[in-house]
């Protein structure tokens, strides 16, 4: 006689045929620890691509400290520098690296208002000369082409601004007008802000305001500058 075969014994536990009730219990905490451990790796890549972070605090932070390197009043030496600006003959800009990005950016609103208005180092750069304008920026004061576009500059008979953040450095002493930016961000500078980061975003700003000044004393509005802005084809 035949028998048909002993049916497998199922456990409460679906998807553990034949476990009895002790290796379920074990089955069932496996299963447990292994998601949460997928819940905690989960919630770590959710904190990791979370907005904020380290980018969030070096903003705050560039935000604060640029804001106090601006509210120092340097209203006198704005006003001596728009002055030269504006009655010079050609202006010039000139800086290395970042700090000439930010003088580039400062030419680029100078043509906007009418200014005749060059970058030196180009190739299409006219010479100095007597009745022009330089400025110059340059954080430590000491970058050797700086200095040397600023002492023949004055010699030549042109006016010399700089934005530095060394009064004492060369190209002060070989200034007209200095606009001095020192920033001085503590002991978290290096980690949020390194190198040369806050002297140049607060340059950035402080011409942009120079730039609203000039534009003042020019008498140009912003649909002036409008039909002088480069059209991109």
């Amino acid at each position: 006689m035949l028998l048909a075969p002993p049916r497998a014994r199922r456990d409460v536990h679906e998807g553990h045929p034949g476990a009895g009730p002790r290796e379920a219990a074990h089955a069932s905490d496996e299963a447990r620890k292994g998601g949460e451990g997928r819940e905690r790796g989960a919630a770590s890549v959710t904190r990791a691509g979370a907005p904020g972070g380290t980018a969030a605090t070096s903003t705050a932070y560039l935000l604060d400290h640029v804001a106090k390197i601006l509210t120092v009043d340097r209203s006198k030496e704005i006003g001596q520098s728009v002055g030269i600006l504006t009655s010079a003959k050609k202006l010039f800009v000139y800086g290395v690296g970042r700090s000439g990005l930010a003088a580039r950016a400062f030419a680029m609103r100078m043509v906007q208002l009418g200014i005749d208005c060059y970058f030196i180092g180009e190739t299409i750069t006219p010479v100095v000369s007597d009745g022009d304008a330089v400025l110059i920026v340059s954080n430590t004061g000491s970058t050797m082409s700086a200095i040397q576009v600023a002492n023949i500059a004055r010699r030549v008979g042109a006016k010399v601004v700089s934005v530095t953040g060394h009064p004492a450095s060369k190209l002060a002493h070989a200034s007209n007008v200095v606009l001095l930016i020192q920033a001085n961000g503590g002991s978290a500078q290096a980690r949020l802000a390194p190198l040369g980061t806050l002297f140049e975003a607060a340059a950035v700003l402080l011409l942009d305001g120079v730039v609203a000044q000039v534009m003042e004393r020019l008498g140009q509005t912003e649909a002036d500058m409008r039909g002088r802005h480069a059209i991109m084809v």
